[in-house]
């Protein structure tokens, strides 16, 4: 996952050296590459949660805690969408994280969905699902498109040849990331005839401020403009909705609040992905993903 700002903390005597400090990181941190910039609209956020770093989550870590239920500790066994749903959420988070883009359109103008994804940068994210999945796209060749990767990285192929770039135990490993943030715990169920590894949710005040932010996004801070949101609100609401995991943000609701907030996602949902992905301050690869899952 991206560096995070640190807040500035503790005696007055102090903050001059804690400004150099938070100056140098920042020139260090520009040299790199350009993971920073998309997490713009995660400095809002911790003026509102006051997380610290380890409970930082990812589009695939907040998208599995929006469909696991919090006592049980599983997704619903009649959700077939979630597979595919978190490997558009892999290929988004590293696009955000530049490591991922499309290639260019060319005089042709090819459609987001007929473009290969190349690597932009093989750097390692620190997160292990994501430099897995970075490693297949850069030893790949030729390239493949958004469509590919989302089922080779799922295994939905048919070429025996090329199951070894699915992704295993998907839903399990991202579960463990967030025990290991303290977001939930594991334990053991027994049904009947086998036993399965669950993992009920133990901070409730994590998952309330992510359904909070799903919840103010189409609501209270409704900008009428997705190029106006954050990229990754935005992006975390196409693929919840993708992974059939968005409905629960919204079951809090008031009816009429229900009606507006749905009644603005599927405004999100009309868009059109070609023309929106060719306008000013956008990201080529997440409308890719979206015109995936929405064609």
């Amino acid at each position: 996952m991206s560096t995070l700002t640190q807040r500035s903390s503790g005696l007055v005597q102090r903050r001059t050296e804690a400004s150099r400090s938070a100056a140098a990181a920042d020139r260090e941190r520009g040299s790199g590459d350009e993971d920073y910039e998309p997490r713009r609209g995660d400095e809002q956020d911790d003026d509102d949660s006051g997380d610290a770093k380890e409970t930082r989550l990812t589009l695939m870590e907040e998208v599995l805690l929006l469909g696991l239920k919090d006592r049980e500790g599983y997704t619903s066994f009649w959700n077939d969408c979630i597979s595919s749903g978190l490997r558009g959420c892999m290929l988004i988070e590293l696009a955000l994280r530049g490591r991922l883009q499309l290639e260019a359109c060319g005089m042709r103008r090819k459609s987001l969905l007929a473009r290969k994804v190349i690597c932009k940068s093989d750097a390692p994210t620190g997160d292990v699902l994501l430099d897995e999945a970075l490693k297949h796209i850069k030893d790949t060749q030729p390239p493949e498109t958004v469509q590919s990767w989302i089922e080779l990285l799922s295994g939905e192929t048919w070429n025996p040849l090329k199951l070894h770039y699915q992704l295993r135990n998907v839903r399990e490993r991202l579960a463990k990331n967030l025990v290991e943030k303290g977001v939930l715990t594991t334990e053991k169920q027994n049904f009947l005839l086998f036993d399965m590894t669950t993992h009920p949710l133990t901070n409730n005040n994590i998952k309330q401020r992510l359904i909070k932010k799903v919840q103010e996004a189409v609501l209270d801070k409704w900008v009428n403009d997705p190029h106006r949101m954050d990229k990754r609100i935005l992006a975390l609401i196409f693929l919840a909705h993708s992974s059939d995991v968005l409905e629960n943000a919204f079951a809090p609701l008031l009816d009429d609040q229900y009606d507006l907030a749905m009644k603005r996602v599927r405004q999100l949902l009309d868009l059109e992905p070609e023309g929106e992905s060719m306008k000013s301050n956008t990201n080529e690869l997440l409308w890719a993903v979206v015109a995936a899952f929405t064609k």
